[in-house]
């Protein structure tokens, strides 16, 4: 039987922000995106803020309404980064198969780890305590036999704790949990499970599989498997990964997306975190852009095409535009959310000197610059014009919430995928 971890580093933001300044320990502390925006949203918080009722995505000033001593900070993704790669170098002394799911957690396959005789819990307890002793974070590790269940495990006990879930004690831990904490199970795909009587992830596994295939199609089919224990998902190696890496950000807007002009200044926000993230991953071409569109009746609209190989922020938003408006039009449905994408990574072209590749040059060196700026100052320091018609969307950090816990939220569940 395999043997599978999945870590999850406590509060990373806020935790690696308190080891570098000890000062903030004793007081309850949010990493935010502008410090001086008192609309600013937290991105994370340490355990004291949590305890006092602060949560993720939260509006800075209720935040500090809740704790008049908070401390803000904005957050540093570099040095965030830089943890999480020596967190996960330890990882690969254990095994190669580790899979990051973000910046703060990775999944472990240690089947054919030695040490200490095999067992997983040893393994995952050293593992424990030597990120604790040789970096100063703690984590929450689940132990499995698959995925989905190691990161239920992860999240079960925090911070700096253990939790097996085996073949043996899986009903009795697992079933008796809400439904909605199944890896995958989204807000909105709870509410239709709710709906169905499945209140828990029991429920889930003992309800009549051709009814939520009929409900749900493919993914009813899924989670019945999940909540019974039957994730077959291979933990990647880093080679694996890269032969189908793409890198992309997708949110749920706090409304309904009704006109052409929001759904390109979202389009052009989720353009310009993908294109950071492609730099700061150290890939210098794409050549193929995705969108997915959820439409208000939660109905899926997945579509990619090849374009002009380019890192460019306004290059990916041109041609990810270009592809909603080929694929969506308004009438009945109107939009809830939308993702873009890219993939096929290619090393940068030699272009001509012309007047094409002059202007590409220019536009390079001033993406740059922005981004130099929202380095120092926040993400918010400068943005598109498309973006002010609406003051909700100027506050948005997307960067910052793919990472935070925010991020987790989106990639949690399927109807906010």
């Amino acid at each position: 039987m395999r043997k599978i971890l999945h870590s999850d580093l406590n509060n990373f933001y806020a935790s690696v922000e308190c080891l570098l300044n000890p000062s903030l320990r004793e007081f309850p502390v949010v990493v935010c995106g502008r410090v001086e925006d008192r609309h600013g949203i937290v991105l994370a918080k340490n355990m004291i803020a949590k305890n006092a009722g602060v949560k993720t995505g939260m509006v800075l000033y209720e935040a500090r309404n809740l704790c008049p001593n908070l401390k803000c900070v904005e957050a540093h993704h570099d040095l965030y980064l830089k943890y999480s790669r020596a967190v996960k170098a330890i990882y690969q002394e254990y095994t190669d198969r580790v899979e990051s799911f973000g910046i703060d957690e990775a999944w472990l396959d240690i089947t054919d780890c030695k040490k200490h005789g095999g067992d997983a819990f040893l393994i995952a307890n050293e593992i424990r305590e030597r990120i604790k002793a040789e970096i100063g974070l703690t984590v929450s590790i689940g132990v499995s036999f698959n995925k989905v269940f190691a990161k239920l495990g992860s999240d079960l006990k925090k911070p700096d704790a253990i939790t097996v879930i085996s073949d043996e004690n899986y009903k009795e831990i697992v079933w008796p949990l809400p439904v909605g904490d199944l890896l995958y199970v989204g807000r909105a795909t709870k509410h239709k499970l709710n709906d169905l009587a499945i209140k828990t992830i029991g429920d889930l596994a003992r309800f009549d599989q051709k009814l939520l295939i009929s409900k749900f199609g493919k993914v009813g089919a899924m989670l019945s498997r999940y909540a019974r224990g039957e994730d077959s998902d291979t933990v990647k190696t880093k080679s694996e990964l890269a032969a189908i890496k793409s890198i992309g950000n997708s949110l749920t807007y706090y409304r309904d997306i009704k006109t052409d002009q929001d759904a390109f200044a979202l389009i052009t926000l989720l353009a310009e975190s993908v294109s950071t993230r492609m730099s700061m991953y150290g890939y210098k071409m794409a050549r193929t852009v995705h969108i997915v569109v959820i439409t208000n009746e939660l109905k899926y609209i997945n579509r990619m095409k090849k374009m002009q190989p380019t890192c460019l922020a306004e290059d990916i938003a041109l041609a990810a535009f270009k592809l909603f408006k080929a694929n969506f039009s308004w009438g009945r449905s109107l939009v809830r959310g939308l993702g873009v994408s890219v993939s096929d990574f290619c090393e940068e072209e030699q272009l001509s000197i012309d007047s094409y590749g002059d202007k590409v040059e220019k536009k390079k060196a001033l993406q740059n610059t922005i981004e130099n700026l929202r380095s120092r100052y926040g993400r918010n320091i400068i943005n598109k014009a498309v973006i002010f018609a609406d003051k909700r969307m100027q506050n948005l950090d997307i960067l910052g919430t793919h990472y935070g816990n925010i991020g987790k939220q989106v990639k949690k569940g399927i109807a906010e995928e």
